[in-house]
């Protein structure tokens, strides 16, 4: 009887010619995401900015990822303050100076999944909602520099976590990481595969390689690391009310350093 060598579980990788591709979806979840943002504005329901984006990826010849995923009913998240992710578009939501929205947006182009959010401002917010979504959005680069070869699964997530510690330095307040909400591995399939928390110890889990695919997406908050879903069984909100941040990419690991696969134009 012969014994091979165990080999390493790694992270599902592609290869250059799937990255690209995956770019491409990705390119056209950041037009959705810019044209959404540029859309959003005091009087405008999420319904109308579910529209925006559903437009824009419809007419790349992309499908939106969401819409019908597990019965979700629409093209993209909008999760408004105290809301932290799954929130359903409606016309009876209108922004309002003042709030702080995150959207989260995927589409499908040639059966590769882009997966991204970001969080923004109504008009003038509060200096607490912006350091929020500041520190989020630190948060995920500091996941992305962890996506080089040779990197655990779990290197990645105590880079996010080492990120928003360092944001709470910077700001002088603390954050909630919320619990139990992460990242995943994408691909042909949205949600693979593993599962990426946003906090923990280092030196854990599969191997990332060349090639390997992540959506990193912290979700933080200016108060609770609880949430609970309302009763259309989609929406996450604060158990304590307190206003909630989310920023994702879809980033793939290079031998010349990550790559974001979701890059959204100026």
């Amino acid at each position: 009887m012969v014994f091979g060598r165990k080999q390493k579980k790694v992270v599902p990788f592609r290869t250059s010619g799937e990255l690209d591709a995956m770019a491409a979806a990705g390119a056209v979840v950041g037009r959705a995401l810019v044209a959404v943002r540029a859309a959003a504005k005091p009087g405008v329901s999420t319904l109308e900015l579910n529209e925006v984006a559903e437009q824009v990826i419809r007419e790349a010849g992309a499908i939106p990822s969401f819409l019908g995923y597990h019965g979700f009913p629409a093209s993209i998240c909008s999760s408004v303050n105290d809301r932290i992710v799954h929130g359903i578009p409606t016309a009876a939501e209108v922004l309002a100076e003042g709030d702080l929205v995150s959207i989260d947006c995927g589409a499908i182009l040639d059966g590769w999944h882009g997966d991204s959010a970001w969080t923004f401002g109504i008009g003038t917010i509060s200096e607490a909602d912006e350091q929020l979504s500041e520190a989020t959005r630190l948060s995920m680069e500091s996941g992305i520099e962890a996506m080089v070869p040779g990197n655990r699964l779990s290197d990645v997530s105590h880079a996010i976590e080492l990120g928003t510690r360092a944001a709470e330095k910077l700001h002088g307040r603390a954050y909630g990481i919320v619990d139990g909400y992460g990242g995943h591995c994408i691909g042909r399939e949205m949600h693979m595969d593993p599962f990426l928390p946003n906090e923990g110890a280092p030196g854990k889990g599969p191997q990332l390689v060349v090639g390997s695919v992540l959506a990193i997406e912290p979700m933080l908050t200016l108060g609770t690391t609880d949430s609970k879903t309302l009763s259309d069984d989609w929406t996450v909100v604060t158990t304590d009310g307190s206003r909630a941040a989310h920023w994702e990419h879809t980033v793939a690991v290079t031998q010349d350093g990550p790559r974001i696969l979701t890059q959204r134009p100026e």
